[in-house]
């Protein structure tokens, strides 16, 4: 037996310089054939810690990764069958390691697509206000957490470093005054290494120190 409550999975990522949204395309009404965030409801026994794990799973083939509550939404309009609540959850991934392991396995989702951020289809339910509340809590985040590295490879070119702030502030950053910052910061560990397979002239390649970032804002 299901319960008068669901879960709601938020999930970015960072390709081809955007932030990327996974969504699902829906099978089943209300709103079949719409494209929607990875959510299904909530057993009536079970724990809201295991059923964010099983829709996760089931919408996305996605496992063991860590989602963080984001929050309640229980607009009295938000859901054709009534007031319905759900708990949103949202996590960060990288898409290199998840790119081949997307696949819904459950026929209540035709399929699961990532589409960048700036360029989002037609959504049900009241996704865009959970998509909205998200993106301003991932903003609020960039200058004290670790959530843009989170987003890139293992080794990284300050450029693409640049468009990982962009693509989550949403606006331009100066290059010159970019740099000059990430550089007086002091958590890039610069390699002796450039980017392979470019047909450009290839840069320098540079890893995030995870230790010194967090004795930078007193976690050490």
């Amino acid at each position: 037996m299901q319960t008068h409550f669901t879960i709601d999975c938020v999930i970015y990522s960072f390709n081809e310089g955007k932030l990327q949204l996974l969504l699902t395309e829906r099978n089943e009404y209300p709103y079949k054939d719409w494209w929607a965030l990875p959510g299904f409801f909530v057993e009536k026994d079970e724990e809201m810690e295991d059923a964010v794990k099983r829709i996760l799973y089931e919408h996305t083939g996605l496992k063991d990764i860590f989602m963080e509550q984001l929050g309640a939404f229980a607009g009295v309009k938000r859901h054709p069958q009534g007031r319905i609540l759900t708990v949103a959850f949202s996590t960060i991934v990288k898409y290199e390691d998840v790119k081949s392991k997307i696949k819904p396995i459950t026929s209540y989702m035709r399929q699961a697509k990532w589409f960048s951020i700036e360029d989002l289809p037609e959504l049900a339910f009241d996704h865009y206000q959970i998509i909205e509340q998200s993106l301003r809590k991932l903003k609020e985040s960039v200058n004290y957490s670790t959530v843009v590295y989170e987003l890139l490879p293992e080794k990284f070119t300050l450029t693409q470093l640049q468009q990982a702030y962009e693509a989550i502030l949403g606006k331009s950053l100066d290059k010159r005054n970019f740099r000059k910052k990430i550089a007086n910061a002091g958590f890039l560990k610069e390699l002796q290494e450039v980017q392979k397979g470019v047909s450009y002239r290839a840069a320098r390649l540079y890893k995030f120190d995870r230790r010194k970032f967090q004795k930078q804002i007193g976690m050490e």
